[in-house]
């Protein structure tokens, strides 16, 4: 599967990376929200999108509801190191919201198989 990365730490955009590499995906990386979305315009093929809640620019709520506003229904994982149940109590569109922490490795894959398994992919 073809993911998009989102973060503004570059260590901890390549520890996601590395997480999901290892687990098979194609993964694109991108530092802000503003690059993420020209790496949407570019890779169509993007099949799920992983972000970072606290980025300048634009946080990861607001891209989520940005790219929501385009129509763009790619599965939105937020992560952050707020308590994730209260951020998904607040934004329940998101498909998944996610501890940023040293469980990750076993977190992110465990729910992108539950997203995946929910929802049909996007297409061109």
């Amino acid at each position: 599967m073809q993911i998009l990365v989102v973060d503004d730490d570059q260590l901890a955009g390549e520890m996601i990376t590395a997480v999901l590499e290892d687990q098979g995906h194609q993964v694109f990386q991108a530092e802000n929200a503003l690059q993420a979305m020209e790496l949407l315009n570019q890779q169509c093929a993007i099949e799920l999108i992983v972000s970072d809640l606290n980025m300048p620019l634009m946080s990861g709520i607001e891209l989520f509801h940005e790219l929501r506003g385009q129509g763009l229904n790619v599965p939105f994982i937020l992560l952050s190191g707020d308590d994730p149940v209260a951020l998904r109590a607040q934004e329940p569109g998101l498909d998944a919201c996610l501890m940023k922490d040293f469980s990750m490795d076993e977190s992110l894959p465990a729910a992108i198989d539950d997203i995946m398994a929910a929802r049909a992919t996007r297409t061109c």
